[in-house]
């Protein structure tokens, strides 16, 4: 049988107490008083052999609703989007999947040009001058650039709409605490931020104020306007943004945003269980000395040819602790490498023929429940996700669909109460018309029945 891994024997156990000097494990601990010590059983199951162990995991795994044989509805931040099969077969290669950091540009030259090609296409999107090599999410890049915001303007106080993913918010709360930075959050009117509460919330004292394009509920933010309530005084515009949706939406960096920043999973990186992600990171000009993480520079040698090298990381998240903005000095090359080849593999045209699609189903899908009976919430225009209401537990419902092969959207009563009984549906390039139509019919069937 090949092995995993290699078990350690008692022989080796023994050697090993023999080097250290000690006759037992027990013997290790002989500091630690018997008063405090745990005396019992672990609740937990004997030990299996790996084969035993193999098959368990095995029938664990098959219970899972995979999205081979499961039509998933399921978006609010990690969407079933179409990856080209090229993905795996570049970030497989033992040269990317086992690379730590391209610190030795002599020898990284491929890890940083592919970097280099990611923060490239990112600024592309998302009409911003400079990218980083990424984030590890899209809620850590968003809280990073609040944290940006904040030590640039020396101010203390943020401004998030509460249309920004419910998790994002926690991130940045937990990241603001850390700073004695005060967040506050302005409510929502007819799904989008309303723009007359967050004029009254701004005062001399805000830092930034943040928004999501297209927000958490599925709808189309009108940047034009927040951005000039937004630049009031010396506060900054912070735009959460998911990158798809910007191969067909004005980018914000067109609109006025001071940083984007966002998550790369819609390009190349699999759903898995919520992660691992790849955050970006996107500034103007002005900004691209605090930016943090790490950047990569293209530049030449010697002989006059092209290459690649790490440029202008903040001096202060190494050495000058108490002046940094960020402790961040790494970055998702593996993912963001996943998501370079597939916005290569599908070029500029097929990010926007696939944005497109996104619009055209999810409007499609809008329009059967609102045939079908169902009241959508709200005629503004939205991207890839809406909202319907229902008239039980939304989680009831999902689990008569999961019985039918179809994961069902989400349940936007976890994080808002005003949202009882209200599904936020995502329909993505994926959806044929048929899976569509036979969601719609089992809604029906299980909300009428």
């Amino acid at each position: 049988m090949k092995h995993r891994y290699l078990p350690m024997t008692e022989q080796d156990k023994k050697e090993m107490l023999q080097a250290i000097g000690v006759d037992s494990v027990d013997e290790l601990f002989s500091d630690i008083p018997e008063s405090v010590r745990f005396q019992g059983e672990y609740n937990i199951k004997p030990a299996k052999n790996e084969a035993q162990l193999m098959k368990e995991l095995a029938q664990l795994a098959a219970k899972n609703a995979d999205l081979r044989s499961n039509a998933s509805f399921l978006g609010a931040g990690v969407y079933d989007h179409y990856m080209p099969v090229i993905v795996d077969h570049v970030i497989s290669r033992s040269e990317f999947y086992t690379a730590y950091t391209p610190y030795q540009p002599e020898i990284s030259q491929g890890e940083l040009q592919a970097i280099f090609e990611f923060q490239s296409m990112i600024c592309e999107l998302t009409g911003m001058d400079v990218a980083n090599s990424s984030m590890y999410d899209g809620g850590t890049a968003l809280a990073e650039a609040a944290m940006l915001a904040a030590g640039q303007t020396k101010l203390k106080k943020v401004l998030v709409s509460s249309a920004v993913h419910p998790e994002s918010r926690d991130v940045l709360k937990t990241y603001a605490a850390g700073q004695y930075i005060e967040v506050v959050e302005v409510p929502v009117k007819n799904g989008v931020t309303d723009l007359e509460a967050l004029e009254a919330a701004m005062d001399e004292s805000v830092a930034c104020v943040i928004v999501q394009y297209p927000n958490f509920l599925g709808q189309i933010e009108p940047l034009k306007e927040i951005e000039k309530i937004a630049h009031t005084g010396k506060s900054m515009f912070v735009v959460s943004s998911n990158p798809l949706a910007l191969g067909a939406l004005t980018p914000p960096g067109a609109l006025g945003a001071d940083i984007v920043a966002g998550d790369a999973q819609p390009f190349g990186i699999p759903t898995a269980f919520g992660g691992p992600h790849c955050g970006y990171f996107a500034v103007t000009t002005k900004l691209m000395r605090k930016v943090p993480g790490r950047l990569v520079g293209q530049t030449v040698d010697e002989d006059g040819k092209r290459g690649f090298v790490l440029t202008l990381q903040a001096r202060e998240q190494h050495i000058r602790r108490d002046k940094a903005t960020s402790n961040i000095c790494s970055n998702q090359a593996l993912n963001a490498l996943a998501a370079s080849v597939a916005m290569t593999a599908l070029g500029k045209k097929g990010v926007k023929e696939m944005a497109t699609q996104n619009i055209q189903k999810a409007h499609y899908a809008k329009q059967q429940f609102e045939a079908h009976g169902f009241e959508v919430l709200y005629s503004n225009a939205f991207f890839n996700e809406f909202i319907v209401k229902v008239n039980k537990p939304v989680k009831d419902i999902n689990q008569q669909l999961i019985k039918k092969g179809i994961i069902g959207g989400y349940d936007l009563g976890r994080d808002y109460s005003e949202f009882a009984n209200q599904m936020l549906v995502a329909v993505t390039e994926l959806r044929t018309k048929d899976e569509i139509d036979t969601l719609v019919g089992e809604m029906e069937g299980v909300c009428h029945e």
